[in-house]
């Protein structure tokens, strides 16, 4: 049954991944396609607009991922209950692991073992943000490949340009511009 299947895809990316949303896009865009849930093309137009919505990442992606695969046949109760076994199934873990952990903090806080777990677990969640910014950059920038040719092609240089402008206008430092108005802008 597909709901379970939803389900169970997504309470594995939610037990394995450490370090947030970011960390689980390289295994939500694996799961997805591997499933053929969704073209590649969809996944990365929706973290752009999961990137401008409210709420944690992997939830606004879970959720959507749930209610296209649900609702496939256009019934929009399916549609929620897809998007409802997706989202239980990528927070459920975490809200276990919390649970677990505030139980024993008192037991294991000064622990050597444990302090010693989140400082590898550092290194790993920094590689998979890495690997997404890749992926997402491969796919955006050079959606056929690299050639010389991307070179003559007006939207390479209309994409890397409002990278390069967005990018400055984050970092100014006597004005803050606000995220929000970086993104109406640069849609």
């Amino acid at each position: 049954m597909i709901f379970l299947e939803l389900f169970w895809t997504f309470f594995k990316i939610g037990a394995f991944t450490f370090g947030g949303g970011y960390a689980m896009l390289p295994l939500i865009e694996e799961q997805v396609i591997r499933h053929n849930w969704m073209s590649e093309e969809a996944i990365i137009n929706f973290i752009a607009v999961s990137e401008s919505t409210p709420g944690p990442f992997a939830i606004n992606i879970s959720t959507y991922v749930g209610s296209q695969v649900g609702g496939a046949g256009g019934n929009v109760w399916l549609s929620v209950l897809g998007s409802a076994c997706a989202t239980l199934g990528v927070v459920l873990p975490s809200f276990i692991v919390i649970l677990i952990v505030a139980r024993f903090y008192q037991q294991f806080k000064n622990s050597h073992t444990v302090k010693g777990l989140m400082t590898g677990l550092k290194p790993a969640a920094i590689g998979l943000i890495a690997a997404a910014v890749i992926s997402m950059a491969q796919i955006v920038f050079l959606p056929s490949g690299f050639s010389l040719s991307i070179f003559n092609d007006i939207t390479f240089y209309i994409s890397a340009i409002i990278f390069a402008v967005s990018i400055f206008l984050l970092f100014l430092k006597r004005k803050k511009i606000p995220p929000v108005l970086i993104i109406c802008i640069s849609a």
